[in-house]
């Protein structure tokens, strides 16, 4: 029972924090270039793991003294294997994270409005299931109701005009596909590594690939920066460095094809903050989208759903 509430309410919660961060992302779009942004997230986020790795290994460290011995530390051997597996999680995931989050950006220069762009992302609910067919993942007939409950909510909530495929529509469908690649990444590597030095290293590589990109191809406005200092800071601790630690967490026991569901809810936090911050009215369309993405996830919560183990197919 403690499982299975770790894996419906940490992905809630990392929805909660991505939904409401899209009003300070769109002051810092206004402020920055997409790399600049990135690079600076990212390497926010990355001090702030740091600073909280430091935190709880010193609690730890002071724990294991009043307590006494505690389990043998890992040979040499396991150690160098556990180093390796960190270093490729780090290559893959950050580099997925980083394509994702700039093709994102990318489309909505083009022209792609933020509503289509939150749509188009989110069919990642779709292509994680899809993918883990692939992968022997299997799930059972009644999750793909869920799925189609799903796109049909976020349709509702996010489309506004038409669903004509433009240039920057395609960058976002493919920043929807890598956003896919990495929670399945997540899903691979999470197990056996410690959770903060996955998103630290996650992080360390996205924010590379972004300040190389900043460096060839833009030029940041340090003023600009600083006038919208406040709101990149929450983006970064937040939605970076709090929501993403929340995705591995989570990840670590529930499957990702369930998990994702419930990150798509992100739409649903977003349109709230909008209407809640922002004093924006949403319309009955926008209602009916919520009520139709939370029957959605209802679904995929029923217990037919619950594992055995990690790794196996539905009960």
């Amino acid at each position: 029972m403690r499982s299975r509430l770790k894996t419906t309410l940490l992905p809630l919660l990392a929805a909660m924090i991505w939904g409401t961060a899209f009003a300070a992302q769109d002051v810092c779009a206004d402020s920055m270039d997409a790399m600049t942004f990135n690079a600076l997230r990212f390497f926010i986020a990355v001090i702030f793991l740091l600073a909280v790795g430091a935190a709880l290994r010193a609690f730890r460290r002071r724990k294991a003294s009043a307590d006494g011995p505690s389990l043998p530390e890992k040979t040499p051997e396991e150690k160098k294997l556990e180093r390796k597996r960190l270093l490729t999680a780090a290559l893959t995931c950050g580099t997925a994270l980083a394509a994702a989050s700039v093709l994102q950006q990318a489309g909505m220069s083009l022209g792609t409005d933020a509503g289509k762009s939150g749509f188009i992302t989110a069919l990642y609910v779709v292509l994680v299931p899809i993918a883990g067919l692939f992968l022997k993942k299997r799930v059972p007939p009644v999750f793909w109701l869920a799925v189609a409950l799903a796109v049909a909510g976020l349709y509702l909530l996010c489309m506004s005009g038409s669903f004509r495929l433009a240039a920057g529509d395609l960058l976002t469908l493919l920043c929807a596909v890598m956003f896919t690649i990495q929670i399945l990444l997540i899903d691979r590597f999470s197990p056996g590594l410690d959770s903060i030095k996955l998103c630290t290293a996650q992080f360390t590589v996205a924010g590379a690939w972004s300040l190389l990109g900043m460096l060839l191809f833009e030029k940041p406005d340090f003023s600009a920066i600083l006038s919208c200092a406040l709101p990149l800071l929450y983006v970064a601790i937040f939605s970076s460095g709090v929501a993403y630690l929340l995705q591995i967490v989570s990840q670590r026991e529930g499957d990702p094809a369930i998990v994702s569901l419930l990150f798509c809810l992100e739409s649903v936090f977003s349109v709230i903050a909008g209407a809640i911050l922002l004093h924006q009215r949403m319309t009955g369309r926008e209602y009916l989208g919520c009520a139709i993405l939370f029957l959605a996830v209802l679904i995929a919560q029923i217990p037919g759903f619950k594992r055995k183990n990690k790794g196996e197919r539905y009960e």
